[in-house]
């Protein structure tokens, strides 16, 4: 039955077109592929203005980086991307850069998104995403791992505006602020205090490049 059906359709194609199948199936499809294409190109009204609407909003300058001067690092961590109104910022050995303009990697769903809103140095130095890593400490390691942090440094400075730098708390033990407790102060104004009898040396938790 089936059989019959198709020589009664060859014998009508035959018959009206002139063509044999192979050709007429050949022509109809080279049709309908004009016809998709020139939708696709065209389409209707609403979808052009659409995709004109969405062009326009990708190509919208990036407004210029605002400089934050001293932040902590839980204040960064509001610039991670979630909000699309703020901008994107990154950090490398305490040093805070605006990464905005390469949203596509450090965004979110982008490659590098867990850097985001971090000091990412020790993961950089290491190519690690593990969450253990996310931190600016990088005492520990190796010359081969410091070497590419540098690159990442030298890198982030030539391509992206510094912002701002984080203001790290270093606990200063032995010292007595009236109920005790240990006492806090920022790196950079660690001094080695003298009695006459001893001093107390405070180290920075980053890594001195010279």
């Amino acid at each position: 039955m089936g059989l019959q059906l198709w020589e009664t359709l060859k014998e009508a194609i035959t018959a009206y077109s002139g063509l044999s199948p192979a050709t007429f199936f050949t022509f109809v499809a080279l049709l309908w592929a004009i016809y998709y294409v020139v939708t696709g190109l065209f389409g209707s009204s609403d979808d052009h203005h659409q995709r004109s609407g969405a062009f326009e909003e990708q190509m919208e300058p990036l407004p210029p980086p605002v400089q934050l001067g001293e932040i902590s690092e839980e204040e960064l961590k509001q610039y991670d991307g979630s909000d699309p109104k703020k901008p994107l910022l990154m950090a490398i050995k305490g040093q805070i850069y605006d990464v905005s303009q390469s949203r596509m990697f450090y965004g979110p769903g982008g490659p590098y998104a867990l850097f985001a809103g971090k000091d990412a140095s020790r993961a950089l130095a290491k190519m690690s995403f593990e969450e253990q890593d996310l931190t600016g400490d990088i005492s520990g390691l190796g010359p081969f791992e410091l070497d590419a942090l540098q690159d990442w440094e030298y890198k982030f400075m030539s391509k992206y505006v510094k912002v701002g730098t984080i203001n790290r708390k270093v606990a200063v033990t032995g010292g007595d602020n009236g109920n005790g407790e240990a006492s806090g102060i920022t790196e950079g104004d660690a001094k080695p205090a003298g009695d006459g009898s001893s001093q107390n040396a405070i180290a920075g938790t980053d890594a001195k490049e010279e």
